[in-house]
């Protein structure tokens, strides 16, 4: 149903905004619980029967106790009370806390749904939140996908969540220290040693040692859903790098922006917290060696930008401050750890690890690995590194395992599982075999092994003669399979458009270690949702997400002094012992080369695509404009935009034809072939933002974005319209001009961010330097260039060199109408409060440089020493006459000025060399070589 309906909102319309909910919303699917109701769907699903003569009862009376270990019978399965509280199927009500959320909404509330959606979409794609899909035809990345309504559960069922989850943590703690330790588990009989040491997750390396802290775990992830009883079951568990908390949060803070009043009224449970129990217990449990002041050292160890959940590990660890390393960032000596710095080497104390175990260390594991550490294996069996989560703990992800649990808990924790798992098969043992396999139809089949690349096939979509096939294949290779109980997935509601609509959805929990067997469950979670008409819940499959609001009892009032009362104040000792306990107020940020190179090279593509942005607006202005006859300037123009390639050298120049050498600077603006192209520079600048998104602001990433966004959406507006006619065959100068404009604001807006938002830092003094190296680079060039084409000699060329250098005011303001070398000598070359002239960069660039290396107050920087010294030129020196030897009656061409403007451009090209070969050697790189 439609919420433009006008039959909604007459005299018999729903009047509150829960009945006009209700009436929006459709049932959930047959067989489904649906969310909104709090009940299950009025069209239950038929019961599925077992074919005659089947071993087992029928499914749903396995659901509460899984069989797993062979010979388990029915009566020996836990018995588990129903924790929620349908109401009947009779009663169409919303279930109290949707009702509570649509009464905050109010019924106005439904009519700004849509804009609020659009606003929710342009904040996901504003922030750059991106989900990395490695087969996806539209490129590599994609927005995040997230639902207007979050996920909501009542304080009861969230009580149970937390206890099962919280249980659920400990015991596969204990699982891991027992697999890798005394290894009671497998002789006992309780779970099978085929079905943990023929994991290929099982690292037989790491058996007998005990991680740093005594904790084999620190993060846990946990797929439930709920059936169609109301009851919550697990149905798998994330432990090696379990995804989602990034995303959890950028859900949470998006959606609590659109509904900012039932967010505050309702009661949810804060995030905050749990995030900060997991970064002090992993503090708490580091090794200690080398932390000689302040905190251990922890760094999130990434695959790279191209991993598929990439924006979470930089968000990640930008929340949590953490420094953001791929595995080249870091080496082994001597059993220890480092963090390659521009600083030299900084031992590390504890790896967030968000890298799959097999490709953590080449030496011991998978020897094609590039992005592991080589011998970190050996540092973590040494108890001089703390990982989260330690390797080896792949075999815990198994599907099978679940079917093991009820008694491993019963053995290990003396407790029943609070949470009961989907009835689950390991079919390697014969008994498990022959009683799931007529029960095929009704059932899931998933790969024992995930990551063995076999697919997960729900039964029912099969033909009879295809379970035949399937059967054929579990009974050859049993121990490769694994069968887990169909449960439709409950359905909570979605905005589509115009209408409320029910989508099945997958919640994942995550619990975090705060303490030595403690566990801290994050309040809410991340749900991924389904497509129309499926039940399978996966962000690879084309699904979404929705934030899922946790809600608390009510909150209970806090108490107040009345006039009489009194408030005592800490003691003494113990005010004493709280400052002594503080940690140093002051601690640098580590700068991990292959940051440091990312954020050099963010400073070149940023100062390169401010100046062919200039060039190319000075040069579309003068070729339409009253200038368009000097030859000086057209020579100077076709120069420059040749040796920027902004047009190939192969277009004829300015000089010779003008539209020609137009067109071809206007349909070369966004061509990605030409390596110093204005798209290729915008695209470059956000390939190098995007490797060190950790440092930046949001607002700072937005307009990096959006530059090259928009910049090539107008390009390829005006290539559409070219190729169609609408210019008369040609290319639009003013719509050209206007992408130029726009693409500049936003480069302005960078550059601001760049000098005032930024931590100044030795990061931060690479990026200056990058800037700075480019500018001086292309000033000289441009001033050399106006002296050999004659442009400074012509008063369109000499206006349109102080145009480029950005000082037109400020020459107007000083010299008039003056037109004179001597005049752009002291403007553009001398002086040293100009940020745009040459003796200001080189001025800048030794400062910079000096702070760089840590060398004292007047000393010269080693990488400076090739630097042209602004301090010794004088106008007399450049402007003067031509060497002694020369004739006196011949023009002026002041070589002197030449050779300084040609020593500036070569000493800033070789500056980069030896910044590169200095800092930058041990990165991985090589992919910034261009123009260096």
């Amino acid at each position: 149903m439609e919420i433009n309906n006008p039959s909604l909102f007459d005299a018999a319309a729903p009047e509150s905004a829960a009945d006009l909910a209700l009436a929006l919303a459709p049932w959930a699917g047959t067989g489904h619980f649906d969310e909104l109701r709090g009940a299950p769907s009025k069209r239950p699903a038929a019961t599925p029967k077992l074919p005659a003569g089947a071993p087992l009862p029928p499914l749903q009376n396995l659901l509460p106790g899984p069989l797993g270990i062979a010979g388990q019978t029915q009566s020996q399965t836990q018995s588990i009370e129903p924790t929620s509280t349908a109401t009947p199927e009779s009663q169409a009500e919303l279930a109290p806390a949707w009702h509570a959320f649509f009464t905050q909404l109010g019924t106005n509330g439904f009519f700004d749904l849509n804009h609020r959606n659009a606003n929710l979409q342009r904040l996901i794609r504003d922030n750059g939140v991106t989900y990395n899909v490695y087969a996806d035809a539209d490129g590599p990345q994609r927005p995040w996908a997230l639902d207007l309504f979050p996920m909501l559960l009542s304080p009861q069922d969230w009580a149970s969540i937390e206890a099962g989850v919280a249980q659920r943590a400990r015991l596969l703690d204990r699982i891991m220290a027992d697999v890798y330790g005394a290894q009671e588990l497998p002789r006992l009989g309780l779970l099978p040693a085929a079905l943990v040491q023929g994991h290929p997750g099982y690292l037989r390396p790491m058996h007998g040692s005990q991680p740093a802290g005594g904790k084999f775990l620190h993060i846990a992830a946990f797929d439930l859903a709920r059936g169609p009883d109301g009851n919550w079951w697990a149905v798998s568990q994330r432990t090696q790098a379990p995804s989602g908390l990034g995303y959890l949060l950028e859900n949470r803070l998006s959606i609590s922006m659109q509904f900012p009043e039932a967010f505050r009224e309702m009661n949810v449970q804060r995030l905050a917290a749990s995030y900060r129990a997991l970064v002090d217990g992993m503090k708490a449990a580091c090794p200690l060696q080398g932390v000689s002041s302040g905190e251990p050292r922890i760094v999130l160890l990434t695959p790279g930008p191209y991993n598929e959940t990439y924006f979470e590990h930089a968000y990640l660890a930008r929340y949590l401050g953490l420094t953001l390393v791929e595995g080249s960032d870091l080496m082994v000596r001597g059993d220890r750890l480092f963090l390659k710095t521009l600083q030299g080497l900084g031992p590390v104390h504890g790896i967030l690890k968000r890298l799959d175990d097999e490709f953590l260390d080449p030496l011991e594991l998978r020897s094609d690995s590039s992005l592991g550490v080589p011998g970190l294996l050996q540092v973590i069996r040494a108890g001089n590194v703390l990982v989260a989560n330690s390797p080896g703990s792949a075999f815990l992800e198994s599907p099978a395992l679940l079917g093991f649990l009820p008694a491993l808990s019963e053995h290990l924790l003396g407790e029943k599982l609070a949470m009961p798992s989907l009835a689950t098969w390991w079919c390697g043992e014969q008994a498990a075999l022959q009683s799931v396999l007529p029960q095929l139809k009704d059932c899931v089949i998933k790969p024992t092994y995930p990551a063995s690349g076999l697919p997960t096939v729900i039964g029912q979509t099969l033909s009879r003669a295809k379970l035949d096939e399937w059967a054929g294949r579990i009974m050859r290779h049993g121990e490769d399979y694994t069968v887990q109980a169909y449960l439709p997935l409950s359905q909570t509601p979605t905005w589509q458009g115009e209408k409320i609509a029910p989508r099945s959805a997958m919640l994942r929990v995550f619990a975090v270690s705060d303490g030595p067997n403690s566990w801290q469950v994050l309040p809410g979670g991340l749900a991924r949702l389904a497509g129309k008409n499926e039940n399978i819940a996966s962000m690879q499959h084309g699904g979404s997400s929705a934030d899922v609001w946790a809600l608390g009892a009510a909150p209970t009032p806090a108490p107040f002094s009345t006039p009489g009362s009194t408030v005592t104040a800490p003691s003494t000792s113990t005010a004493s012992r709280s400052a002594t306990a503080l940690p140093p107020l002051r601690q640098k940020r580590a700068v991990t080369s292959r940051a440091a190179e990312h954020l050099f090279w963010l400073g070149r593509y940023t100062e390169r695509a401010e100046n062919s942005v200039r060039l190319a607006q000075l040069t579309l202005h003068s070729l339409s404009g009253d200038d368009q006859s000097s030859q000086p300037l057209l020579a100077w123009l076709s120069a420059m935009a040749v040796n920027n390639a902004l047009v190939v050298a192969t277009v004829p120049p300015a000089t010779q034809a003008k539209r020609v050498f137009e067109r071809s600077l206007i349909a070369n603006l966004a061509d990605m072939s030409q390596a110093a192209s204005v798209g290729y520079s915008l695209h470059a600048l956000k390939n190098a933002a995007s490797a060190v998104r950790e440092r930046l602001s949001q607002e700072q990433w937005k307009t990096i974005v959006r530059a090259e966004a928009e910049f090539f959406a107008r390009c390829k507006k005006i290539s559409r319209a070219a190729e169609k006619g609408t210019y008369g065959a040609t290319y639009s100068t003013q719509e050209a001009l206007r992408a130029l404009d726009g693409a500049s604001a936003f480069l302005a807006a960078m550059t601001g961010a760049q000098t005032d938002r930024m931590m100044r830092d030795d990061g931060w003094r690479l990026l200056s330097i990058g800037r700075h190296i480019e500018r001086l680079n292309t000033l000289a060039s441009a001033l050399m260039l106006g002296f050999e084409t004659g442009a400074t000699q012509d008063d369109s060329g000499f206006a349109a060199i102080v145009a480029l250098f950005d000082s037109t005011i400020t020459f107007h303001a000083q010299y008039q109408q003056r037109r004179d070398i001597v005049a752009l000598l002291d403007l553009l070359v001398l002086d040293r409060d100009n940020p745009r002239s040459i003796a200001w960069v080189a001025q800048t660039l030794r400062a910079r440089l000096a702070k760089l290396e840590g060398t004292d107050l007047g000393q010269m920087a080693v990488l400076a020493m090739n630097l042209p010294d602004p301090g010794s030129w004088t106008l007399a020196d450049l402007y003067g006459a031509n060497d002694s030897n020369s004739d006196s009656t011949a023009p002026q061409t002041h070589e002197r000025l030449q050779r300084q403007l040609e020593r500036c451009a070569v000493s800033a090209l070789e500056l980069s060399e030896l910044i590169s070969r200095r800092y930058f050697s041990h990165a991985a790189s090589g992919s910034h070589s261009l123009g260096a």
